[in-house]
């Protein structure tokens, strides 16, 4: 009994080895550059000498593309390398190998004269400080962040840092200041804000040398002012490996690089270099010049390092604080918040107003049959199998009983009877194989059919909706994907296993006592008094281990979201030496889940305990009152063992429900989750049909006295009474200082939110009667970080049309968006893959990517926000001009930062404190004395001229 017991668990077991196959893989594997490597050279301090001696190095993801050539290249101690060149170049390329991210196949990388591979990586790493274009911030507290620059750092020092960064001015007006949390992947802050934390990060750390990938790109005129002089303080004395793609910003370098296919093909000073007219550096100069000329009243001067920067005058970062996670739910290329004025705290009040409320309190089972339905008679065939099966023990009893009664005949009787019966065992051995194969084979195939199609409905929901449903913390990445991947296994285990268990015991049961009774309803009646203590054993049982799986549910999450945060930033984490930090919060969150499963295990124990506590009762007390009823001639011997048989199997049966009660509660628990996510209705339904679609679309855009908050931030009033019209055909150019709603104006017309008053329309009709997938459809969005999805680079362009676009059209709008040469020079060309969120591509790689996705899909209103911002000049010039001619009869409505995008705009529109501050073209704004615009071009033009 004991063997057959154990034998459902085989499945577990084999499900655990295979886990455990693939867990020691990656235990086992021994890195290639191991942070925990403690056998290099440690020095008592380094100078920071940098040199790269004929470098070659290929992506070990794409060993057929060779991206440093030959590289030498020599930064000595305490100056400041400026490295440029087209976007693929091999830029960022260089900032790696000298974090170590990588090694080079060939040739050396050296500091201080010793090849990096030789000193101990975690130190040298603690030497060297990074900041990138696109910072990543963990999801934690403002202070936390800054910290990972120096684990022990004074509240003193990390308040020192931010005000070198020029973050303390806005951290201080958060009503939580420093202890304020950023969300996932910094998603409760703007791009600017985020960046500067960055910034404050580095600054701690108090690095020999400084790696600056585009550091300050996401910061307003008078921020990046203000940090660069900042940086520039830092970096006296400090070496220093810039990486830019506007050339304004490197001229005051030491020495600047000029970086082409993977060589060095021009190195100098600025003043030394733009004396060849013909040289790499002159021409780079040449192309933002002639794609600035005339554009605007600040002539370029040599030493601007602002010419071709913001006038908005900050990287419009993102509109909703949800929008900028990295696996949030959003349309191709959006972009994060700019308008961040305060804190996402989300209250529990707020939380519930998500649209959370309509989640089922108690698991609906019967949903699940109704979701079941087309396996319906794979599920009676199951059903009939697990009735035999529950037979068998019941059966059983009777040829047990039979078998042992058969001791005391007479030996030619013994002979006879016993080979009858043991027949008998043997056909029931036979139907057992069968019946049993049968049942858990039916019902986990229909549990396998019913998890594909959980999984589908869910992640339908998931992705309809609206963008407010993803800033509530609960909805967070690694929330939603433990829901599509655990839960929906779960839910397999009610219809699957548990549910085949259920029928068989329950046939057991059944069929159990009417044998009893049928045998000797006395006995069975004073034998069955136990009962009801097992019964209300399991019902306590059920509801401890409900408390216990749904609070052990939340942890997982979380402990799933520190591994999904570390894995994604796994470059932050290397450069900061922040691996035993990660782990260690990783190790904490395990913790509470296995203090959790130790509490849920004693409960669980105790509750088998005393189950088999209930069974054994129950043995001796059919003994006991058997041999009273057969001493008192009122049963028979082979009544009382058919009596005590038939309850011993029954028993077994009950205490096998017992067992399987937390597999159950956890099933109830996972079914009631993930039906909450199926069947919550989207605010903002791209689903729904209805509305109305135009014949014609014109373009004219009004925003009619508009009023807007974020759902995660009641408090902070982002729009009041905003009007602004905008006129079909024509270029909106959006202006104004961080936070001021550029870019929610941006996330209003996709309709991603909705106003909370006033009216949104489109040639007169107002945005909410409109059917949303037609209207989305009139409206191509390209914004700074672009998002591209782990396929190839035709069916990430093919996107733009759904996916059903021909490869001339492809081809046609990758040559417009100045894509298809570079595309065409990869090995597998178009069939590229282009990795998760497009890693294996450069920036403005991944840009013109998202720009010809746009072109392809032909819009009527075109949205801008720094479209060309991480393109190189050459390409930027090409791409603007694609624009430029798409942006013909079409509404543009564009967020930048460059005073030649925003000046050859039709109206320029200054948003200030949620309204219009001002509006019309460069000339009459630049004419309004003390004007917010004109004030905007003066803070331009002296950041210029510095």
């Amino acid at each position: 009994m004991a063997i057959g017991n154990a034998s459902p668990s085989i499945s577990a077991i084999a499900e655990g080895q295979s886990a455990a196959h693939r867990l020691f893989e990656i235990i086992n594997r021994k890195p290639k550059i191991d942070i925990s490597d403690t056998s290099g050279i440690e020095l008592d301090d380094i100078k920071g000498d940098v040199e790269l001696n004929n470098v070659f190095f290929r992506y070990p993801a794409r060993p057929e593309q060779l991206i440093l050539n030959g590289l030498s290249l020599q930064v000595p101690s305490g100056t400041t390398m400026a490295i440029v060149g087209e976007s693929g170049s091999g830029k960022s390329t260089l900032i790696s190998l000298v974090e170590r991210f990588y090694d080079p196949q060939a040739g050396e990388v050296l500091i201080d004269g010793i090849n990096i591979k030789s000193l101990k990586l975690q130190w040298i790493r603690g030497k060297i400080s990074l900041v990138s274009q696109e910072p990543l911030l963990f999801m934690t507290s403002i202070k936390d962040n800054i910290t990972y620059g120096k684990e022990d750092a004074t509240l003193e020092e990390i308040k020192r840092a931010a005000e070198l960064a020029n973050a303390a001015n806005f951290i201080e007006k958060l009503p939580n200041a420093y202890e304020t949390m950023v969300g996932q992947s910094g998603a409760q802050l703007s791009g600017g804000q985020k960046q500067r934390i960055a910034i404050a990060r580095a600054i701690l750390k108090n690095p020999k040398v400084l790696l600056l990938d585009e550091a300050t790109s996401a910061l307003d005129v008078e921020s990046e002012r203000v940090v660069q002089e900042a940086l520039n303080r830092i970096m006296v004395g400090i070496t220093t490996l810039i990486v830019a793609h506007r050339l304004s910003t490197v001229r005051n370098a030491d020495c600047i690089t000029v970086v082409h296919q993977g060589k060095v093909v021009e190195q100098g000073a600025h003043d030394q270099l733009i004396k060849d007219p013909d040289g790499a550096y002159c021409q780079l100069i040449k192309l933002q010049q002639v794609h600035t000329e005339g554009m605007h009243e600040v002539p370029y001067a040599s030493d601007s390092r602002l010419k071709n920067r913001s006038l908005s005058l900050e990287q419009s970062t993102r509109d909703s604080p949800r929008n900028r996670r990295q696996h949030s739910v959003k349309p191709l290329g959006l972009s994060g918040s700019d308008d961040l004025q305060g804190p996402a705290n989300t209250s529990s009040q707020e939380q519930k107003e998500f649209g959370d409320s309509e989640a089922p309190q108690k698991a609906p089972i019967g949903r699940l049959f109704n979701l079941n339905k087309p396996e319906a008679p794979i599920l009676l065939l199951a059903v009939i199998a697990a009735f035999v099966h529950g037979l068998l023990f019941p059966l059983f009893s009777i040829m047990m009983s039979g078998g042992i009664r058969t001791f005391y005949y007479p030996a030619h009787q013994l002979r006879k009877d016993s080979r009858f019966w043991a027949l008998l065992c043997l056909l029931l051995a036979i139907i057992s194989l069968i019946a049993i194969q049968l049942e858990f084979f039916l019902f986990g195939m229909a549990g396998g059919k019913l998890v594909e199609r959980v999984r589908a409905l869910s992640f339908q929901s998931i992705m309809h909706q609206e963008v407010a449903w993803f800033d509530d913390p609960s909805n967070s990445s690694g929330a939603l994907g433990a829901r599509l991947f655990i839960d929906a296994l779960n839910i397999r285990r009610l219809v699957g296993d548990n549910l085949a268990i259920l029928v068989q015991c329950t046939i057991t049961l059944i069929s159990g006592f009417a044998i009893a009774f049928a045998s000797d309803w006395k006995l069975t009646l004073i034998v069955i008094c136990v009962i009801p203590f097992l019964g209300l054993q399991n019902y306590i049982q059920v509801k401890f281990l409900k408390g216990f799986s749904e609070d052990a549910k939340v942890m997982y999450e979380d402990a799933g979201q520190v591994v999904a945060e570390a894995v994604g930033s796994i470059r932050t984490v290397a450069s900061f030496c922040a691996e035993k930090r990660v782990i260690t919060m990783y190790s904490k969150k395990c913790q509470a889940t296995m203090k959790q499963g130790i509490r849920s295990g004693m409960v669980g124990g105790l509750g088998f305990s005393f189950s088999n506590l209930m069974l054994y009762l129950t043995y001796a007390l059919c003994f006991y009152v058997g041999a009273q009823f057969v001493h008192d001639g009122k049963s028979t011997f082979k009544d009382v063992f058919r009596v005590y048989f038939a309850l011993v199997f029954t028993a077994f049966g009950i205490s096998q429900t017992s067992a399987m009660a937390s597999d159950s509660t956890k099933a109830q628990e996972s079914t009631t989750s993930i039906l909450a996510v199926i069947d919550r209705r989207s605010k903002i339904n791209s689903t729904n049909d209805e509305g109305i679609k135009l014949e014609k679309v014109d373009g004219n855009i009004d925003f009619n006295h508009v009023s807007f908050k974020y759902p995660s931030r009641p408090d902070v009033q982002v729009f009041s009474d905003f009007t602004l019209g905008i006129p079909s055909g024509k270029t909106t150019a959006l202006v104004g200082e961080s936070g001021s709603g550029k870019s929610t104006v941006i996330a209003l017309l996709e309709r991603f939110y909705d106003p909370d008053s006033g009216t949104i329309s489109l040639d007169g009709t107002e945005l909410k009667n409109l059917t949303l997938s037609w209207l989305r459809d009139q409206m191509g969005l390209v914004s700074q970080e672009p998002v591209l999805f782990n396929d190839t680079i035709r069916a990430n362009i093919a996107y733009g049309k759904r996916g059903e676009a021909t490869e001339e059209e492809i081809i046609t709008v990758a040559k417009a968006a100045n894509a298809h040469e570079f595309i065409s020079s990869l090995p597998q060309g178009y069939d590229t893959n282009v990795g998760e969120r497009g890693t294996q591509l450069s920036g403005g790689q991944k840009q013109r990517v998202a720009i010809a996705r746009a072109i392809l899909k032909d819009p009527r209103v075109l949205l801008l926000d720094e479209a060309t911002s991480a393109l190189d000049a050459e390409s930027e010039r090409i791409v603007q001009d694609a624009l430029d001619k798409i942006m013909v009869s079409r509404t543009t409505i564009v967020v930048a930062h460059r005073l030649s995008t925003i000046k050859g705009a039709d109206t320029i529109a200054v948003i200030k404190d949620g309204s219009v501050a001002e509006k019309g073209k460069h000339e009459s704004l630049m004419g309004i004395k003390g004007g917010v615009y004109a004030s905007l071009v003066e803070l331009h033009s002296k950041a210029s001229a510095s």
